[in-house]
């Protein structure tokens, strides 16, 4: 499918499957079509080419059969409800819906169905955007950014919530800028770049796509540009005695700091998902600094 805003090609032939049960990460960079891609799953708009089908509907007759709801960043929620009355509106708006108290306790927020909307914090509020998606008991569970500017309890709680009602069968798809999450949470995840993908796998497939490793160690009488220069180096760092070396062959790296140096506390570590998000997405024009550092 593609999608674009005047001259912007926002999404450019993206082309995926997602299976039933599946937690699935979309990531890249700001500006990589994200946000396009999910408003066109969700209805909100229209592909100018290719086509989107959501359990063999439209995805506006999917979200209005109950089979997608969405957990977004902001928005959706009157302040002057209380948190139970915010779910029971919402399932109002349902032919069929789950219990009122069942999405609550799912969503760990039960214990505050009293309390009202602007005085909880914005962790609680996403909780009960949360409960508000589970209403129609959906098939497909969508979360944009869903933890944007919550601390680290309110995210790892979030999350918790997420992944327990996600192992009942339920498929979520989520973008997020914290790779942490993606690492944590999803079964697959979806690398984009410019609108299209240019990874998609398991956190170890990914990781994997960033080849080489990196060895640090602790040397005082480094030549450098020798170590530069041996096969498969592409960056060499020296900062108050610390050597960082990206290699693709960093038995090759260790072996000449441990037989020319005297190097010590040598450790070799892999890429993680960071390492790879960034040099699977970044710009040509970034590619040198993206090795180097």
């Amino acid at each position: 499918m593609q999608k674009s805003y005047g001259k912007v090609k926002a999404v450019d032939g993206i082309d995926l499957r997602i299976k039933p049960g599946e937690i699935v990460a979309f990531l890249g960079p700001n500006g990589a079509g994200k946000t396009s891609t999910i408003d066109m799953l969700l209805g909100l708009s229209k592909p100018e080419a290719g086509s989107i089908t959501v359990y063999g509907k439209s995805p506006r007759q999917a979200i209005a059969h109950g089979q997608v709801s969405a957990v977004m960043q902001t928005g959706g929620l009157l302040k002057d409800l209380t948190v139970r009355e915010t779910v029971e509106l919402t399932a109002s708006l349902f032919a069929e819906s789950r219990p009122v108290d069942e999405c609550l306790e799912r969503a760990g927020i039960k214990d505050i169905g009293d309390r009202m909307v602007f005085k909880c914090s914005g962790g609680q509020q996403q909780r009960l955007r949360f409960a508000m998606a589970l209403v129609s008991d959906p098939g497909l569970l969508i979360l944009d950014e869903p933890t944007t500017g919550m601390d680290v309890e309110g995210r790892r709680d979030f999350w918790n919530a997420i992944h327990t009602d996600a192992r009942r069968g339920r498929t979520v798809i989520f973008a997020t800028h914290y790779l942490d999450e993606a690492d944590a949470y999803a079964d697959r995840i979806i690398l984009v770049r410019k609108g299209k993908i240019v990874a998609d796998g398991t956190s170890a497939e990914i990781k994997a796509l960033a080849a080489g490793r990196t060895v640090r160690a602790s040397v005082s009488n480094l030549d450098q540009t020798v170590l530069a220069a041996l096969p498969g180096v592409d960056g060499v760092e020296l900062r108050a005695g610390i050597v960082t070396a990206h290699a693709k062959d960093s038995d090759a790296v260790a072996r000449y700091l441990l037989n020319n140096t005297d190097a010590k506390d040598l450790e070799i570590t892999s890429h993680n998902l960071e390492d790879a998000f960034l040099a699977l997405t970044a710009d040509e024009s970034d590619a040198d600094s993206v090795k180097t550092n």
